[in-house]
């Protein structure tokens, strides 16, 4: 009972599970093992000899069908198990032969004797020839010739891996690519890397196989007539014509699928870098051009009237070539973009369209700093490639990309930064040293050449590399001269942002957002606003630096305020604002937790209001000179003393006059924040620190 209640736990466990295709593999390679143990009945024999033949059918056909040799990259894996199963069919023959040779040319299967009987046409000879042939064909012509250009190919492949990583980390950071479309092509780099050095080594099982199969071959004939004339008593002839025709027999069943896998393998290595199945590759290849096929079919209608030689199948040959090549005339094959040469210009100048082209971001090195873009570290790119990284999180903001040329034209240590082609910002660098700089802005006493940090204009020092440590415990901030150029690009990018937000960009960030978000795009475009005035909008908040992320809040402020008839971008944008009010608040509370205020007196509010003049959507700031003047240095003077503090205070104003005092301050105080009341959080912790 207690064994009947067991099984009857196990029966439903069995019934439900299921073999996978990893557990599949694993049974046929203990069955192929198991074959070069155990003796083999001649029927299986014959349905492991037939799967042989199908194998090395399946293997040849998908070889030739390959679009590119990474599409199979099984191949390795699949050379060597189908020669541990023709190997382990050899052996099996072999013990079948050996031990049953004399009861008949049945007695190793159906498949041995089919090749023994009818290919080999009843004479051993032409067996044993056929089969020396097959052999030669395989191992010296095939095999040889494959296993050299695995073993190129494995070489050149290597060598060739880190450039093609810089490459791919170049696009990536040029923004040619996307990070997805980096990750595929490094996981493609990897899997070539190991397909050709795995191919470099499987190449040569296909030489051990054929060597194999003749000693194999051999020692069926040798051990066959033994046997037959010591144990059996067959004469030498009898012995030679069963054990032989056998023997042969089982040598072309086993080299002709190593033959069908030595020509797939050689397919598959001499792919290189053709597109497309092998087939249809050469006929386009071959057939591309016309003069090729006149030529051969004059050159086989000459030999066709030759003395001597048949004319039927030479003629037949240069009728073929010659309708191909007229075909060929009459409807040419366009060459691809990529192929095609470039148009000829008579002037020797480029086309004028090419000087339309602007680059929107382009950094542009004199001489003595392009080892900073290249070499074994080119650590500029990679920390360009990290500023539009860390541009995109804090501002919601997609840099384009940042083209690096050189210019003869520049000092040998110098740089300039454009933005659509102009000038931004320049600076000059020393690429073999460090700079050195005082948080205080008084240096210390260091070996070195005095200079001024180019993005915030600060005192500082290029020093040695050595006098790095030395620095530091003096209390200065060592960087190297990528980081000094990638600081000043960051700043300048962040001046600008808001004429870099193209309509291009624009569209790609609102076709970026989540399904469940463009409803809210749909409703809004084109019907209560344009995509042009959501750019502005836009635009106008990356002026005073707030991050454009939240762009699903940013568009609902827009749509709010259009409801609320609100045309003008200014009053589109002031309502947006006061949605972002959380984030306006957060962004600029200190470490303290709190938000740091200067207020605008009503003195002043009362007294910018009353110069407003214009139309309500579109009124200016007409405030006097002298009053303009001193409201300036009061300003000056109040943040200046804030700084003392160690503050960095922002002012607060009323919301009608938010925007033109910010027009005042941009001018003077570009980095200055300016707030209006509604524009802060409720919850916000605020600290008072002063008035104007």
């Amino acid at each position: 009972m207690a064994e009947s209640h067991a099984w009857g736990l196990l029966l439903p466990r069995l019934k439900s599970a299921r073999l996978g295709i990893d557990t599949g593999l694993a049974i046929g390679v203990v069955c192929i093992l198991t074959v070069l143990v155990l003796p083999l009945p001649p029927f299986l024999l014959d349905a492991g000899l037939a799967l042989s033949f199908t194998c090395g059918i399946l293997v040849l056909m998908v070889s030739l069908f390959l679009s590119r040799p990474l599409d199979f990259t099984s191949f390795p894996t699949i050379l060597l198990l189908t020669t541990l199963l023709r190997l382990a069919l050899d052996v099996a023959a072999t013990r079948q032969i050996l031990s049953h040779g004399n009861e008949g040319p049945a007695a190793a299967g159906n498949v041995i004797a089919a090749f023994g009987g009818f290919l080999m046409g009843g004479d051993v000879v032409i067996g044993l020839i056929v089969f020396a042939i097959l052999l030669v064909v395989n191992f010296i012509v095939i095999t040889k010739g494959s296993s050299r250009i695995a073993e190129v190919a494995a070489r050149f492949t290597l060598d060739a891996i880190p450039g093609k990583q810089m490459a791919i980390d170049a696009e990536l950071n040029s923004g040619a690519i996307d990070e997805r479309t980096a990750r595929r092509k490094r996981r493609d780099l990897e899997q070539e890397s190991g397909f050709y050095g795995a191919m470099d080594g499987a190449a040569k099982f296909v030489r051990g196989d054929a060597i194999a199969a003749l000693m194999i071959t051999s020692i069926n004939i040798v051990g066959g007539l033994a046997i037959g004339i010591v144990q059996h008593g067959m004469s030498f002839a009898d012995a030679a014509s069963t054990f032989t025709t056998l023997s042969v027999g089982e040598g072309l069943v086993s080299q002709i699928p190593a033959l069908l896998v030595s020509v797939a393998a050689g397919i598959v290595v001499t792919k290189g870098g053709v597109e497309g199945d092998a087939g249809a590759a050469m006929v386009a290849q071959l057939g591309r051009s016309p003069k090729p096929l006149g030529i051969v079919s004059g050159a086989a209608l000459l030999l066709a009237l030759a003395p001597g030689l048949p004319f039927i199948p030479f003629a037949a040959l240069s009728g073929l070539a010659g309708a191909a090549a007229w075909r060929r005339w009459q409807n040419p094959i366009p060459q691809d973009e990529e192929t095609a040469p470039a148009p000829v210009s008579f002037s020797g100048e480029p086309p004028i369209s090419d000087a339309l082209k602007m680059d929107q971001l382009r950094l542009e090195l004199g001489y003595g700093l392009l080892v900073l873009a290249g070499g074994d570290t080119p650590r500029l790119t990679e920390q360009i490639k990290s500023l539009r990284r860390a541009i995109a999180v804090d501002m919601g903001f997609i840099l384009p990309p940042v083209r690096i040329q050189d210019n003869m034209q520049l000092p040998a240590d110098a740089y300039s930064i454009r933005i659509k082609e102009i000038e931004a910002g320049r600076g000059e660098l020393r690429a073999n040293r460090l700079l050195a700089m005082s948080p205080t802005g008084i240096l210390p006493d260091l070996p070195g050449e005095r200079t001024t940090e180019p993005a915030f204009g600060m005192a500082a020092i290029w020093i040695e590399p050595a006098g790095r440590e030395i620095a530091q415990t003096r209390g200065c901030t060592v960087v190297d001269p990528a980081s000094v150029l990638t600081t000043h690009l960051t700043e300048l990018v962040k001046e600008n942002m808001a004429e870099l937000l193209s309509f291009a960009e624009t569209q790609k960030l609102l076709d970026d957002l989540p399904r469940e978000q463009q409803k809210l795009v749909t409703d809004l475009i084109p019907s209560q606003i344009s995509m042009g005035s959501v750019q502005r909008v836009l635009q106008s908040l990356l002026a005073e630096r707030v991050s454009i992320r939240d762009l699903p809040t940013i568009l609902e402020g827009i749509q709010e305020a259009c409801a609320m008839q609100a045309r003008a971008i200014p009053a589109i944008a002031a309502h947006v604002r006061t949605r972002l009010a959380r984030q306006l608040s957060d962004a600029h509370t200190n470490e303290a937790g709190y938000l740091p205020l200067i207020v605008l007196s009503p003195e002043w509010e009362a007294e910018l209001s009353e110069a407003l003049v214009g139309p309500s959507e579109a009124k200016q700031l007409a405030l006097p000179p002298a009053r303009l003047s001193e409201f300036m240095r009061k300003l000056t003077r109040t943040f200046e003393e804030a700084a003392e503090a160690g503050e960095t205070p922002v002012l607060l104003t009323g919301g009608a006059v938010r925007q033109h005092v910010r027009a005042i301050v941009e001018r003077m105080r570009p980095a200055t924040i300016v707030l209006s009341q509604s524009e802060i959080f409720p919850r916000a912790r605020i600290r008072t620190l002063g008035s104007i």
